[in-house]
């Protein structure tokens, strides 16, 4: 004899009355998706009383939605500008010392003899002029 456990034998009387089984009842997430997708939502009387508040919120969807693209339109033309500044920027910085070895005097006068213009570097230093503090008041005659 092996370890075996017996239940002792129920007399009929106390054995429960086997209900019949109801057919099991769809998920609620199952039918709310079924009457979305079919459309019956739209004829039941509280969806037609809310249709204005629906609506309202297909509206400031649609603005969310659009107010995102314009504001990933005006990112992308800071952007650009932004890459425009730093080459300006770039290009006037090269410019700018160009300009400044272009404008020493012994440029200036190594350019004037290419051009054959008849100017000439002035060999005479330049004198200042010194004028008199002229007084605003009136004289009398």
């Amino acid at each position: 004899m092996g370890n075996k456990f017996k239940e002792p034998a129920k007399p009929e009387e106390a054995k429960e009355p086997v209900k019949p089984q109801k057919p099991a009842r769809e998920n609620k997430v199952v039918r709310s998706v079924s009457n979305v997708v079919s459309g019956n939502f739209l004829s039941k009387e509280t969806t037609i009383k809310n249709f204005p508040f629906i609506f309202f919120l297909s509206f400031l969807a649609i603005c969310y939605i659009a107010n995102g693209y314009y504001a990933d339109d005006q990112v992308r033309k800071v952007n650009k500008l932004t890459n425009e500044i730093k080459e300006l920027k770039t290009q006037y910085i090269v410019v700018k010392d160009s300009l400044v070895v272009k404008s020493k005097q012994t440029e200036v006068a190594k350019s004037l003899a290419a051009q054959q213009t008849g100017i000439k570097e002035s060999v005479v230093p330049p004198k200042k002029i010194v004028v008199k503090a002229v007084s605003t008041t009136p004289q009398k005659d």
